[in-house]
């Protein structure tokens, strides 16, 4: 970890551009704030933009103005005590802040993991060299040189060194796969024959199952593929750092162990850096672990260096020892492996025999059922069709054949949210139900969510994390005997999958009703789920779905398949993954005890 001793901040102000109107309220903020009132000019109007602008060196942090601006558009939050040092970088005046950055360690893989909005991206983006780091003064353009002599006697020197000379090669996996048929259009194949400088891509593209799309043109394969191209594309580069942001987005359990196995084969003399959201995979990888943590869109602060295990466990505490800084209020804690079964004893929706063929692909469900107030976990591999039977069971395709008994209403969320909507995510929600501005449903969905921060926000300009918590909403919003999430951890962070593991039990207890959740987080789905729906088969081709059972055992029977063992962490009890070919890994697969 690399800082920056300066002129120290005591406090961020920070405006949100996008839900700022001055226009509409005739700038109330100028007008109530009191240094303002007393003669100085602590808020006053950008000449150009015509936006409000805060002065942090004047503002006393009162909070008057946060809570009169009628949209919600300012916030003002005081750093920690003990951050005496130079912001690297700021995208604007009050825009967000990042303090600190991690370090390249060749022959190392170090994870990056933090709340969405803390600026992992941003660090990946200059240490890449995409972005010039500006030391907190939007205006000024820093060159190589001065930063250098700023990181003077770090360890970020030698690196920055050989970047300006352009004696270091990056490679960089982006964070948005979805955005690259944004950027390239034509063949698969002629994307990926273009980063072939190792003479690995094909070993590549046979390992991660992209052979059949090699044809097919880069804006109509799915989210899964874009991903598994991307970092095809980032591996087959001849580089000496590589860069991934979130690489687990749409894989499953197999292809995430796939993706993580070749790096660690392909990248052994190299540096890789790796932000994700995905515990399991960081464990399984990661060599060192720095925590980001802060306030989300406001600023974000690097930790130093951790062992993995310490790492985790150290973020999933909350408290960051180093700067004696309690990033939140309650520890993390697993209260067990898996949820032992609570469910009732009446069954509300049967199924059997159901058989549905789509083009070449054939789905066969043999039995099953949903009992009331339970929570069942459905795990497999991708293109197994998963989503196929939630569609079933929601009312949206019909069964070739089979039978689905129980009369119900089901509140089916998709397993990609649409942004089609054309107003604001409070109009969304009122305009599925009336219930939203009610205080039971702000205290049971609105709130775990964090939605009434993104309430004003326009649908269409959602990030994918924002756009998924108000698809989880808009589907729990809606009255239903069941409610059929289909992936809902995509997108968000760890801290939000847990805030909606905890939820979704809190819900089913308190409305008496069920939940059927098809995911591909293990740590999650051991969380919330009562028993477990396994799928196998051959991806694309034919998918058939075990019969449901206790969550220990479906779990063991999945990973058996997968081929990797979880043990439990005594400090917090979150499931760990075993390093492959490790003792305990050994043991475990031995005694078939896949999860702990």
């Amino acid at each position: 970890m690399n800082s920056i001793k300066g002129d120290a901040l005591t406090r961020v102000a920070v405006i949100d551009r996008e839900l700022c109107k001055p226009k509409k309220c005739d700038y109330l903020c100028i007008r109530v704030c009191p240094r303002n009132r007393s003669g100085d000019k602590c808020i006053i109007t950008d000449e150009v933009t015509k936006f409000p602008i805060i002065d942090e060196s004047i503002c006393i942090g009162c909070g008057i103005c946060i809570h009169k601006c009628p949209f919600g558009a300012i916030k003002i939050v005081n750093l920690p005590e003990k951050l005496k040092e130079k912001p690297i970088h700021r995208f604007g005046r009050n825009q967000f802040l990042l303090f600190r950055l991690p370090y390249p360690i060749p022959g190392q893989i170090v994870g990056l993991i933090g709340s969405n909005g803390l600026g992992k991206t941003t660090t990946l983006m200059i240490l890449s060299g995409q972005i010039k780091p500006n030391l907190g003064e939007s205006k000024k353009k820093f060159d190589f040189s001065e930063l250098i002599t700023l990181f003077r006697g770090t360890e970020l020197q030698n690196y920055l060194e050989k970047l300006k000379e352009k004696q270091i090669k990056v490679s960089f996996k982006l964070q948005r796969v979805d955005k690259i048929p944004e950027t390239y259009s034509g063949k698969v194949s002629k994307l990926l024959s273009k980063t072939d400088e190792r003479g690995i891509l094909n070993d590549l593209i046979s390992r991660f199952g992209l052979e059949e799309i090699q044809d097919d043109d880069i804006k109509s394969i799915s989210g899964g593929e874009l991903q598994r191209v991307a970092i095809t594309a980032c591996l087959a580069k001849d580089a000496d750092i590589y860069y991934f942001d979130e690489p687990t987005s749409f894989l499953d359990v197999f292809q995430r162990l796939e993706v993580s196995k070749a790096i660690k084969e392909f990248c052994q003399d190299k540096s890789v850096m790796i932000a994700d959201h995905d515990l399991a995979t960081l464990d399984f990888l990661a060599d060192q672990i720095h925590i980001f943590y802060g306030s989300p869109s406001v600023y974000g602060v690097i930790s130093s260096p951790y062992s993995v295990r310490t790492g985790i466990n150290t973020f999933l505490d909350g408290y960051i020892r180093e700067d004696n800084v309690r990033i939140r209020t309650t520890p993390i804690k697993f209260e067990s492996t898996y949820i032992q079964a609570s469910r009732g004893s009446n069954v509300l929706m049967e199924f059997s025999d159901i058989k549905k063929k789509l083009g070449d692909f054939s789905l066969t469900v043999k039995k099953g059922e949903l009992y009331g107030q339970e929570v069942l976990g459905i795990l497999g591999a991708n293109a197994l069709g998963k989503t196929i039977l939630a569609r079933i069971l929601a009312g949206e395709i019909k069964q070739d054949s089979g039978e689905v008994i129980g009369k119900i209403k089901i509140s089916y969320k998709s397993q990609y949210p649409k942004t089609d909507y054309d107003g604001t995510v409070r109009e969304l929600l009122k305009s599925v139900s009336k219930e939203v501005e009610t205080e039971n449903f702000k205290a049971e969905v609105m709130r775990p969510l964090e939605l009434d921060k993104l309430l004003e926000r326009q649908v269409k300009n959602l990030s994918g994390g924002e756009l998924q918590r108000t698809a989880i909403a808009v589907a729990l919003s809606k009255e239903a005997d069941v409610y059929l999430l289909d992936e809902p951890s995509a997108f968000l962070d760890v801290e939000m999958r847990l805030s909606l593991a905890s939820m979704i039990r809190r819900i089913v207890e308190k409305r008496s009703c069920s939940a059927m959740i098809i995911d591909h987080d293990l740590l999650f789905l051991s969380q919330i789920a009562d028993r477990g729906m396994v799928f196998l088969g051959k991806p694309g081709k034919e998918g058939h779905a075990e019969e449901p059972k206790k969550v220990e055992d479906a779990f063991n029977s999945f990973l058996s398949i997968v081929g990797v063992t979880f043990r439990k962490d005594p400090q917090t009890g979150r499931p760990r993954a075993n390093k492959l070919g490790s003792k305990l890994d050994r043991e475990q697969k031995d005694k078939g005890k896949y999860f702990m």
